[in-house]
């Protein structure tokens, strides 16, 4: 045996060092062979995007989103829809990105949050909101202490609990960490006096005035000119207004996928040959849920609410007979009653609903049920037991009162347990939710109400039916291999051809289809002039009912437009500017020839207008609209005198101020407390706003979602 053990260690050492040298070989050949080119591909598919440069990759983005899911559930959201999943996914993408931008400065600056810290924000005579607001109690609205000492002892033995912790510890030293940073910003802002004396001369002065404005379309687009040189140095120097951000044209035909004829034709004669089966079923109900396209509702309805169609037949009470075969809505139907009988239309109840819990089973959930029946009997106040016990939280605070409502509002064992039951009546019942205690305060005056049953045959493209609508999408593909082919094909054919325009990378519809995510997705993969291909490399997407086939039109990326994109920008931009420098020669030599205003308007071709009670935070002007410079150069132009000329957004304007209020000096103090706090407040969001945009931020998240 001593041997054996001895050549185990031996042949294990042994075993080591072969497989090791052996990892190393792989691992060489790999590096130096194409396995590398293979990794560095997989790298750039799986990267996500980069903050300050440095990459993040969808496996540990992916991972926080689970993380984060988690939390959500041991919160008691069970129901993760598309809304809600987007949202946790933004949450955590700007998490990343505040931790990338973020953490460093913490370091650079020194601010951390001690153990000693955390305990106080903990435990402290003033915890952190995030701890008042979990420990709480709903009734009183007290901060429970020693509830929160109690749950701090379950998570040393309950990793549900010290998971769900380490969660909102996270949230709280992060926060902390935030306000230390927005407090080092903003106390490091400081409004001098004179900056104060500024402010309030500024704003305290109110101007009326006069002014005329010779619009730039008075000036022909002939009498300048615009050289290519220009248009270079303009955008040489103006390149960081020219940024952009990944868009995508997209063209594309749809093949509706919809029935035959043959599938209306199969699904009557299925209805048909089913009809005496169903005629003579002792339980309808349940033939209905196991042969329909739809399960039976079995709620009671009055003869209003039922269809028109239908009334006649409900109204002769007949349970053997067959209403049908009827179309409607895309579905050949059959009706058949299964009771009538009468029922309140509305009811007024409270209820107390005792859910299954982790540590509760549904015979548990009972149980306690029972035992507050009991307490209710006793004499304890209904209202008070939904206050204290009731899962529904929603109602709990009202004393579990429900309120009036019709037949059809709840789920059907609630349903039924209160329009079967009779004023006054306390009840218990078990729905999906649990188990509810029930007490009914009131009903409406009852009625003739009917359940009927319903046996549908939904017409639905047949398989054979899809295969014909792609294969039609096939032909057309195979003329249309190109752009240029597939603009013939369709004005050929006659085709509805959909634009879509500047399609954004998280974009999630396009005209006339449901759910094109994937498509979106696929675009933003694609050249433009080129087909749009799925990650099989196929042309054909299977949207909703559609099959689509689409092509690439256009395309930027993040980051600075090419010259050629916006030279007509540039080109309107310099056109402008030279108008305005013809325009404003034009206005000076009639300003030096001594001529009043209202001469000029008429010499320009224009008139005067007036403006009223114009300050220096003024917004727009009346009868010009948007003009910025017009408003300073009014608030500091001095009274009578024909000023300008001013180049504003639509035109070149002269004025004359007519008369100037100054309203009552602000107290300076104040004023300059006000200004302080405003700068404060600007500087803890416009400091991280501005890291960011240093940052460089790229999202490329619409590669996967």
């Amino acid at each position: 045996m001593a041997a054996i053990q001895y050549l185990r260690e031996k042949a294990g050492v042994f075993v080591a060092v072969l497989i090791g040298l052996s990892l190393f070989i792989f691992v060489i050949s790999d590096f130096f062979g194409g396995g590398r080119s293979a990794r560095i591909r997989q790298r750039k598919y799986y990267e996500i995007g980069q903050v300050a440069g440095k990459r993040l990759m969808y496996q540990d983005y992916e991972q926080r989103i689970q993380s984060l899911q988690e939390i959500y559930k041991l919160t008691g959201t069970t129901n993760f829809d598309e809304a809600l999943t987007e949202n946790i996914r933004e949450q955590v993408w700007q998490q990343i990105i505040r931790e990338k931008i973020l953490d460093e400065k913490y370091n650079t600056l020194g601010i951390g949050v001690s153990t000693e810290e955390l305990d106080e924000l903990v435990l402290g005579n003033n915890p952190h909101p995030i701890v008042t607001q979990l420990f709480t109690d709903r009734q009183t609205g007290i901060f429970n202490r020693s509830f929160l000492v109690n749950f701090l002892k379950s998570t040393e033995s309950d990793e549900t609990a010290k998971k769900y912790w380490l969660f909102f510890e996270d949230e709280i030293v992060n926060d902390r960490l935030n306000t230390k940073f927005n407090n080092l910003v903003g106390k490091g802002l400081y409004v001098t006096s004179k900056h104060a004396e500024y402010e309030n001369n500024i704003t305290s002065k109110n101007v009326d005035f006069s002014y005329m404005a010779k619009n730039y379309l008075m000036v022909p687009d002939s009498a300048v000119t615009i050289t290519p040189k220009e248009i270079q140095e303009y955008y040489n120097k103006h390149r960081e207004s020219f940024t952009q951000t990944a868009q995508r044209d997209i063209e594309y035909i749809t093949f509706d996928i919809v029935p035959s004829e043959d599938d209306y034709k199969q699904a009557e004669e299925w209805i048909l040959k089913i009809k005496e089966e169903f005629a003579t079923t002792p339980d309808p109900a349940q033939f209905i849920n196991t042969s329909s396209d739809t399960r039976h509702t079995g709620y009671y309805l009055s003869i209003n609410e039922i269809p028109e169609n239908l009334r006649d037949f409900v109204k002769k009470e007949n349970r053997n007979e067959v209403f049908g075969p009827y179309l409607e809505n895309e579905s050949y139907k059959l009706a058949r009653l299964i009771d009538s009988g009468d029922r309140p239309d509305s009811v007024h109840v409270r209820h107390i609903l005792i859910s299954p819990r982790e540590n509760r089973t549904l015979s548990n959930a009972q149980a306690i049920a029972d035992s507050l029946v009991a307490v209710i009997k006793a004499g304890t106040p209904f209202e008070t037991v939904a206050r204290e016990n009731s899962d529904d939280q929603g109602s709990a605070s009202n004393g579990g009162d429900l309120g009036w409502f019709r037949e059809g509002v709840m789920i059907l064992p609630f349903n039924d347990a209160c329009f079967k039951g009779k004023k006054g009546e306390l009840k218990t019942v078990e729905t999906t939710f649990g188990i509810h205690i029930i007490e009914i305060l009131d009903i409406s005056p009852r009625i003739r109400k009917y359940d009927v049953g319903i046996l549908e045959r939904n017409v639905v493209p047949s398989s054979l039916t899809t295969q014909k609508i792609y294969a039609e999408a096939s032909r057309f593909l195979s003329a249309a291999n190109t752009y240029d082919k597939f603009n013939q094909v369709i004005a050929d054919e006659k085709l509805n051809k959909r634009v879509a325009t500047n399609v954004t990378p998280q974009q999630k519809t396009l005209p006339g289809l449901t759910q094109p995510r994937y498509l979106i997705m696929s675009l933003f993969q694609t050249e433009p002039g080129k087909i749009v291909l799925d990650a099989n490399q196929q042309a054909i997407f299977e949207i909703g009912d559609k099959f689509v086939v689409a092509y690439c039109t256009r395309a930027t990326e993040d980051g600075y437009a090419q010259l050629k994109d916006v030279e007509n920008d540039i080109r309107f931009t310099l056109m402008r500017d030279k108008k305005a420098d013809v325009i404003s020669r034009e206005l000076k030599e009639l300003v030096k020839s001594g001529k009043t205003l209202e001469e000029i308007a008429t010499l320009s071709g224009t008139q005067v207008m007036e403006a009223k009670n114009i300050s220096f935070n003024s917004y727009t002007v009346p009868g010009a609209g948007i003009e910025p410079a017009l408003i300073a150069a009014a608030v500091s132009a001095p009274q009578n005198v024909v000023s300008g000329p001013v180049k504003g957004n639509n035109g070149v304007y002269l004025l004359s101020v007519n008369n100037i209020s100054q309203s009552q000096d602000q107290d300076l103090k104040l004023l300059k407390e006000r200004l302080a706090l405003t700068y404060r407040m600007r500087g803890t969001y416009e400091a991280y706003e501005a890291l960011k945009k240093k940052a460089s931020i790229i999202d490329r998240r619409y590669k996967f979602y």
